[in-house]
């Protein structure tokens, strides 16, 4: 890595397994239904490509017959957008659910995918942690509401602010794993440290199951040697816990939002659609070989 950048600690040191194999095989619980794995798409630094990841990957998922709620938990509502609701004052949000503990059922809206559904935020979100800070239990309030879906889904999606505040720490708290997205350019590290040091923390007093799913690589552009040498340096201090799946830079993936669209139905022939359809692919056959074998996920900071 270059001079500037500060490396932070590894993350874990057990090999992420990183098959892309699709297996048709459910990702069930014991008791026949559905056991979603959730996660946490998190990077306190902004303009990683966190939201526009969350909303790709979710409709990627669903697209593939899994089915998955992407649950928006940025005040700033770019998720709530990019997948397709225009802005509505009278619509109910997570806000509701965390702060006036209204049920996720009232709160649940489908969305242009068949098989996705979406958790919305609003402004008000950006008051949560204020009016939160005296609450019991804080940071377990997303955990406990998303508890009953577990079984209605099979991925659960959560689309994280670029901070490491109390909204971030629900996430987190709630996830079994985090997938982080860091951007391939010259400051790519910047904040990575802070925020394993707080995943860390989070392993070692709220939630001790939370795992690292992937580190995926956004914004590539091959044509430049910056990119090239910064993916080279990712890959070789994080090894196997990079995902194989680019994400590159690309036109059509930035207009998509704004079309309120996925990438698959904007332009399902772009770069972009590629890259996040094979991270999904990822994704999934991570899950099965997770659920078929029994075994720990890795990077589990055991």
């Amino acid at each position: 890595m270059t001079p500037q950048a500060q490396s932070p600690t590894p993350p874990g040191d057990v090999p992420r397994e990183t098959s892309c194999i699709l297996g048709q095989a459910l990702l069930r619980s014991r008791s026949g239904g559905y056991l979603a794995r959730i996660i946490a798409v998190a990077n306190q630094k902004g303009g990683v490509g966190k939201t526009t990841t969350a909303v790709n990957l979710a409709a990627c998922l669903a697209t593939a017959e899994h089915p998955t709620l992407l649950v928006d938990c940025d005040s700033q509502a770019n998720a709530t957008a990019a997948i397709g609701f225009t802005k509505d004052p009278s619509r109910r949000t997570l806000y509701h659910v965390l702060v006036l503990n209204e049920p996720f059922d009232r709160i649940i809206q489908k969305s242009q995918v068949d098989g996705l559904e979406v958790v919305p935020a609003d402004k008000n979100l950006a008051g949560a942690a204020i009016e939160l800070v005296s609450s019991e239990n804080r940071e377990y309030l997303l955990q406990a509401a998303l508890k009953p879906l577990r079984e209605k889904y099979q991925f659960i999606i959560l689309d994280c602010p670029p901070a490491l505040d109390l909204l971030t720490l629900n996430a987190l708290v709630a996830a079994d794993a985090v997938l982080v997205p860091i951007q391939c350019e010259y400051l790519a590290l910047e904040g990575v440290s802070e925020l394993l040091d707080t995943l860390m923390r989070i392993r070692r007093t709220l939630n001790p199951s939370l795992e690292v799913e992937g580190i995926l690589l956004t914004m590539y552009d091959e044509r430049t040697t910056l990119s090239r040498q910064v993916a080279t340096d990712l890959r070789s201090f994080f090894g196997t816990q990079i995902f194989k799946s680019v994400i590159p830079r690309n036109v059509r993936l930035a207009e998509a939002p704004s079309f309120g669209k996925p990438i698959i139905f904007y332009d399902n022939h772009s770069k972009g659609a590629e890259g996040y359809t094979q991270l999904a692919q990822e994704v999934i056959a991570n899950a099965e070989k997770r659920t078929g074998t029994g075994a720990r996920s890795a990077h589990s900071g055991a």
